[in-house]
């Protein structure tokens, strides 16, 4: 009796993993994804925290005014390529530092954001829907377990995508030339400034995206402590990655299973060091920094023009 238990307990802390995993890590995924864009041209953003949260408060008020949650989607995406194009263009100015930049940014995003999103925290805006992938089990916790936002696979689909573009198609070539040597993309014609705006602006985008769905789908609401550094830790997640959008989609599950071990215990009866376990993610971001950040492997793949590669 014991060990069937044991094997039940077991299986339902696997299942809430799941569940958790395929929901939370939906916003590492988009930012990711998007970071990669933007590092691929040569340029790091650190301001994605502020992105990712003015996109939530943008996102969950144009739901709200507009009954659409995907006005909202589109609306927190637009938020994205504003912030995107403001850093891009900031950071394109002379002997300007885009680390510097980004976390201006980043505390100008966030702080713009709550400004503009106090009256937001009351009212309930509409959400995204599920989409039921259990729904051939009468189990519930399958059923809720297998409960996802149709921007997940949308995400997945996107991670498969640019992995091809960034290998086989001419943009993504000209944006890896852009990010390894300017100097060689300039003498080939392509042009080094508009092309590391435009990936940042799509960078952003998709971080606004990322940010609409902690507003509009998990945990659906809005106030001031929503993205919990999601941002920033999706700047590591990158990196970890070693700038492969087919290595951020398994490592923004990863992460997403980190985010969801505290609710997971909790729903199997253990409260003791709740709080200790929601810090898994971060100190998951330490540990994976830690262990890849070694000479010779930390920057086998990354772009020659990142700050942290220039000598």
């Amino acid at each position: 009796m014991s060990e069937t238990t044991d094997g039940l307990a077991f299986g339902s802390l696997a299942l809430a993993l799941l569940g958790g995993a395929l929901r939370v890590s939906t916003p590492f995924l988009f930012v990711s994804l998007g970071e990669c864009i933007t590092e691929k041209s040569g340029r790091i953003n650190l301001g994605l925290e502020g992105t990712l949260v003015l996109g939530a408060m943008g996102g969950y008020g144009v739901s709200l005014l507009t009954g659409s949650p995907w006005l909202g989607v589109l609306a927190a995406g637009l938020c994205g390529v504003l912030m995107g194009l403001l850093h891009g263009g900031l950071c394109s100015l002379p002997k300007v530092n885009d680390i510097a930049v980004g976390i201006a940014l980043m505390l100008f995003g966030t702080g713009l954001a709550f400004f503009l999103g106090k009256p937001l925290i009351q009212p309930q805006a509409p959400m995204l829907p599920s989409v039921e992938l259990g729904a051939w089990s009468d189990d519930e916790q399958i059923r809720s377990a297998l409960r996802i936002n149709v921007l997940l696979p949308v995400g997945l689909a996107l991670a498969g995508l640019l992995h091809w573009a960034f290998r086989a198609s001419r943009w993504g070539l000209a944006l890896r030339l852009v990010g390894d040597n300017a100097a060689a993309a300039r003498a080939l014609g392509y042009p080094v400034v508009p092309i590391r705006i435009g990936a940042t602006a799509a960078g952003g985008f998709l971080a606004g995206v990322g940010g609409a769905f902690l507003s509009l789908y998990y945990p659906g609401s809005w106030n001031e402590g929503l993205s919990s550094g999601q941002g920033l830790m999706a700047v590591a997640l990158v990196i970890f990655a070693r700038w492969n959008p087919l290595r951020c989609a398994l490592a923004a599950l990863l992460f997403g299973a980190a985010g969801a071990l505290g609710p997971a215990l909790q729903s199997q009866g253990i409260t003791a060091g709740y709080y200790l376990f929601n810090a898994a993610p971060y100190v998951l971001t330490l540990a994976l920094m830690a262990a890849s950040w070694t000479p010779g492997q930390t920057l086998a793949g990354a772009p020659g023009e990142l700050s942290f590669t220039q000598r």
